[in-house]
């Protein structure tokens, strides 16, 4: 190679992607660049254990700092990359140009914003970095008032933590259930009914028309003439990939830098991985981007094999785990832009143990774990498998003979 690899971001699949790199050999020259002031960290703790107070900032490392120098590693945090020069194979920062043999954008996804909050003066929050975090735990204590914007896998994660740490829940969701779209009406109204049992205030089917500042806090209002108080607001409606670097360099993005299985850009000597890559997957067919932890963590490992010259692609099917309260739970599968017309659920909904499978015809193409551990070999084995819908169903019939 005449010049280094180059990572560029922040987050599990850059810090992956570097220690594949070494574990697989390579001992050229390794420069990672992160406009965050931290090492790349994981993010599912940000909603989980740091919340809780249960973990700090440096239990969310990849590797922890030392491992950098010790591996030989240029690890330049706070660096902001602000451009990319494809022909020349240069990285842009501010008047500097690292020149590069092969590069890998892990640039993740940001928050999308919410205009009523970003523009009202109040106390607005999203969740994203350690700082977010450490902004957000220092609100979740005993009588804090915390509205929550949106009840996807964040918000609702938010709102646990809140309620365990004593805060006032509010959690405003425009659809009919919590996560309606992902999880159908059944398995939905668990979630609901999880945290209300949990003292949420959970306001389904709301719009809301405004948010502004007040003496105190803020206020959002709603179409329903209900108007919700709060000290901080969180909002949590998903989040958008951080493309402009690489199309302004004109490589090809669709919702995300399109690759292909082996997470290579339109550009030979350019990869990408994690929440930024729209990745070519040749299990399911299609192309997909997924925004959690097991796909980061796996795209950096597979990436950087790639960038090796190995033969390599991504095809695991997606993964995703969420703990709330006492509700552990494991996700497989990816129904797409077909869905599902049938959930099968097997178990105890109330007491919260169960599994739960996402069916297109006879087709499992999802299937998720709750508190029950013993199923996780058997959920990843049957999703993407034909089943008979009616043996799936009978508590009676182990999963093991379905």
């Amino acid at each position: 190679m005449s010049g280094p690899i180059v990572v560029v971001g922040g987050g599990l699949a850059a810090g992956k992607a570097v220690a594949q790199l070494r574990d697989s050999g390579y001992d050229g020259e390794l420069v990672v660049l992160t406009a965050e002031d931290h090492p790349p960290y994981e993010r599912p703790p940000l909603s989980k254990d740091l919340l809780l107070g249960e973990a700090g900032p440096d239990d969310t490392l990849v590797q922890e700092q030392g491992w950098y120098a010790a591996h030989d590693v240029d690890l330049r945090t706070g660096t902001r990359v602000t451009g990319l020069d494809l022909a020349a194979r240069e990285v842009v920062v501010g008047d500097e140009r690292i020149g590069y043999d092969r590069l890998l954008l892990a640039t993740g996804a940001r928050p999308r914003p919410f205009a009523p909050a970003d523009d009202s003066g109040a106390p607005v929050a999203y969740l994203r970095t350690l700082e977010d975090a450490a902004r957000i735990k220092e609100q979740l204590t005993e009588g804090r008032r915390i509205a929550v914007v949106g009840a996807g896998w964040i918000g609702l994660e938010v709102a646990s933590s809140a309620r365990q740490n004593g805060a006032e829940v509010v959690v405003l969701e425009s659809a009919a259930q919590p996560l309606l779209g992902v999880l159908g009406d059944e398995v939905a109204a668990v979630f609901a009914e999880l945290h209300r049992s949990h003292g949420v205030d959970l306001r389904l089917g709301t719009e809301v028309t405004g948010v502004r500042a007040t003496d105190d806090g803020g206020v959002v209002e709603l179409a329903s003439g209900d108007p919700v108080p709060f000290d901080l607001l969180v909002v949590g409606i998903g989040v958008e990939p951080v493309v402009e670097l690489a199309e302004a360099a004109g490589l090809q993005v669709d919702d995300g830098v399109l690759v292909d299985a082996s997470l290579r850009t339109s550009d030979p000597h350019v990869w990408a991985a994690g929440d930024v890559a729209n990745a070519e997957h040749p299990v399911l067919g299609r192309r997909l981007r997924v925004e959690h932890w097991d796909t980061a963590s796996r795209h950096g490992e597979t990436a950087a094999r790639s960038l090796l010259g190995e033969s390599v692609q991504h095809d695991e099917l997606p993964y995703f785990f969420t703990d709330q309260y006492d509700l552990g739970m494991e996700y497989v599968g990816h129904p797409g832009p077909e869905g599902f017309d049938r959930v099968v659920v097997r178990g105890d909904t109330d007491g919260l143990v169960f599994t739960a499978w996402w069916l297109r015809g006879r087709e499992v193409v999802a299937g998720m774990q709750v508190n029950d551990w013993d199923a996780t070999d058997e959920v990843r084995r049957l999703v993407g498998t034909e089943v008979d819908p009616d043996r799936l169903a009978d508590d009676q019939v182990a999963l093991a003979d379905v």
